[in-house]
């Protein structure tokens, strides 16, 4: 009988800890309803005791959810515990996740703990935790640097306790996948009682192996993997989902494992992830990038011609990658709209389609087709968005290569109507001077990056920007026909996610 791989997602936890991946509560519940229909069987909502802003997501999260299990990271501190347990106690399937570090350059340096000290402090919380909920996972932080024979002593530890799921976590990406498997294979061997828990694995890429990591320990026995979706993360991120869900199942004649994952839903919750946290997908990432199923050179061109498995090893519509898009136009009516973007998998209240359907009409005046991606870009702008400080009602700009580049703009700003102009050495940067002055930001411009939704000369323009401010990163998007108002449309709203993380203060999470 094939064994299953469980699938625990931690973009909403792990991955919001890229720079400036902040989400809000409406974005993390609408991301987490997809993930359930993706089919993961964990989502992992948060950390709870962070603020009172995951507190809320993880809360929402857990009532929301029919399916799939929604767990709660914890410290092992009865705390963390407490405030865990009370975000996801009304979920239909809770798990309360704990984790401690256990390598020796941690309890020396971060914890200022001996071993044995450790061991007591991870059983206490496992233990506590047990009390709330049968569905406890213990995580050894940095697990890979950890010394093997204790690590399963812990391990041995936690599970008497009564944990169910034990994590070995390659925190820093330090792995090696020969090693990393062989790390596996020993404490299959040697933890007592293990086969009553399930062995999870949770890599970083900090040297971009985490999916060889992890796919080396599916093949030695683990059988739950922790991933995210695009790979997001700290640092260099996570591993990616769609990746290890791919290989899993184009190689299932060398993995004979499966996973609960419609694959066919992964592309569009790429895409969902991408448009939510403004980090834009490489164009060559595997599986989910736009160059993944693109052939230029000309061999490759003839053998897809004459069989399209010459060079792909998957099929575009196996990951939701539709090549017949249906397009909209301006004689498109409601219905057509909340049709589509129900496959797309945005399903509306009556209130947010209205929102989105002016927006398309607007759209469609401007372009004679409207595509998937300008239609998700609608949403995003109508719907995800965090809420508006400071909202663009006007922008005029003159440039050219004998004027001096000027930019007048109004704005709604905490209430009031102001408007001023500035010159700039461009379009854009006139614009940010005069959005900066309007706001009194002293926010700085980290990152600038523009990109066409679609093709063709009447393609929306897809802005993405980084901000910083006093050690805070927030990322803004914005897309429009035209670039210098999708720009600042961009500012702006990283300027409003800049305000979000300002009133709503995340503590430094330590990752797995």
């Amino acid at each position: 009988m094939t064994e299953r791989v469980i699938i625990f997602d931690t973009t909403l936890r792990d991955g919001e800890q890229s720079p400036g991946a902040s989400m809000n509560t409406a974005e993390k519940l609408r991301l987490a309803t997809q993930l359930e229909d993706l089919g993961v069987d964990v989502i992992e909502a948060g950390f709870p005791a962070a603020s009172d802003g995951d507190f809320e997501a993880v809360s929402k999260i857990a009532a929301k959810l029919e399916k799939t299990q929604v767990a709660a990271l914890a410290r092992t501190s009865k705390e963390d515990i407490d405030r865990a347990w009370a975000a996801i106690q009304h979920a239909k399937k809770p798990r309360i996740h704990t984790f401690i570090a256990t390598s020796d350059i941690h309890l020396k340096y971060k914890l200022k703990m001996n071993r044995e000290q450790v061991i007591d402090t991870a059983v206490q919380a496992v233990r506590y935790a047990k009390s709330l909920t049968d569905n406890v996972e213990f995580s050894a932080e940095d697990g890979s640097r950890s010394d093997w024979e204790y690590l399963c002593t812990v391990f041995g530890a936690v599970i008497e306790a009564g944990a169910t799921t034990i994590n070995l976590p390659d925190t820093v990406g330090y792995a090696i996948p020969e090693e990393f498997a062989e790390l596996v294979k020993y404490i299959k061997a040697h933890t007592p009682d293990i086969d009553k828990a399930i062995l999870s694995i949770h890599c970083h890429n900090d040297l971009g192996l985490a999916t060889a990591n992890t796919i080396s320990a599916i093949n030695c026995g683990a059988r739950q993997a922790e991933v995210t979706i695009n790979g997001i993360g700290e640092r260099a991120g996570n591993t990616s989902l769609e990746e290890v869900v791919m290989a899993l199942h184009t190689r299932a004649n060398y993995l004979p494992v499966t996973t609960n994952i419609n694959t066919r839903k992964i592309y569009p919750v790429s895409r969902l992830v991408s448009m939510i946290t403004g980090i834009m997908v490489q164009p060559n990432k595997a599986v989910v990038g736009a160059n993944a199923f693109a052939h230029e050179a000309g061999i490759h061109q003839d053998g897809m011609l004459k069989n399209p498995m010459t060079y792909e090893i998957m099929e575009p519509e196996t990951i939701g990658l539709n090549k017949n898009k249906l397009v909209l136009g301006k004689h498109s009516g409601r219905h057509a709209m909340r049709t589509h973007l129900k496959d797309l998998g945005y399903d509306l209240s009556d209130e947010e389609l209205n929102i989105v359907f002016k927006k398309f009409k607007d759209l469609a005046d401007k372009k004679k087709h409207v595509m998937d991606e300008d239609l998700e870009a609608l949403v995003t702008e109508g719907i995800l968005r965090t809420p508006d400080i400071f909202k663009l009602n006007y922008i005029h700009v003159t440039s050219g290569n004998t004027v001096l580049p000027m930019a007048s703009v109004q704005l709604d700003a905490r209430g009031d109507s102001v408007k001023g102009a500035a010159y700039g050495n461009g379009p854009i940067d006139a614009a940010f001077n005069t959005i900066l002055e309007l706001t009194g930001s002293t926010c700085e411009l980290v990152r600038f990056t523009v990109s066409a939704l679609t093709g063709g000369t009447d393609a929306q323009g897809e802005v993405t920007v980084r901000l910083k401010e006093n050690g805070l990163v927030a990322l803004g998007r914005g897309s429009d026909a035209d670039i210098i108002t999708a720009s600042a449309n961009a500012f702006i709203n990283g300027l409003n996610r800049l305000e979000y993380l300002k009133n709503h203060p995340v503590k430094a999470a330590q990752g797995l």
